[in-house]
């Protein structure tokens, strides 16, 4: 039965202005690690974190839609009027998945460019819907069933050096 699955990566990023769109905000570091296990006890596989990060990049990147909350919600839909960030860009750096985050003006978003301006880390968290197999090693392996739905900001990470 599918479950929501949330990875959390402190994201510990340098806020740039945008250089085509003056007072827009971007921050840029992982989002999430694969093959390596996170602060849940759990490890994505590389070959599910590729599908669903080119699916995402399909379905919302590609058409302005990639919107991401400030805290988790217990639920698989994003809510708009909790929206603090959109993400432009998914990209692969070895098991490192990277993106480039562009801090809406909205209230969510401020306080998370806030946070960042201040010295501050913030983490970074994937949230979607899948099943986990306990393994041999006792970690929980996610499963082939998993759908990314988003990442948010968050106060605590899972995934190891996800701070923005």
């Amino acid at each position: 039965m599918a479950q929501l699955l949330v990875n959390v990566t402190p994201f510990r990023p340098t806020i740039t202005e945008s250089k085509s769109k003056p007072g827009v905000f971007e921050v840029e570091g992982v989002m999430q690690r694969a093959s390596a296990e996170n602060q849940n006890g759990r490890v994505y596989k590389k070959e599910i974190l590729e599908r669903e990060a080119k699916k995402y990049v399909d379905e919302f990147v590609n058409r302005g839609n990639a919107f991401g909350e400030l805290d988790h919600p217990e639920s698989p839909v994003v809510s708009l009027k909790n929206a603090s960030h959109i993400v432009k860009e998914l990209y692969w750096k070895g098991d490192d998945l990277m993106g480039k985050v562009e801090l809406l003006n909205t209230p969510a978003g401020n306080i998370v460019k806030e946070i960042i301006k201040a010295g501050h880390t913030i983490g970074i968290s994937s949230r979607g819907t899948g099943s986990v197999q306990q393994t041999n090693e006792g970690t929980l392996e996610v499963q082939p069933d998993f759908e990314l739905v988003c990442w948010d900001f968050v106060s605590n990470p899972s995934t190891h050096g996800a701070f923005m």
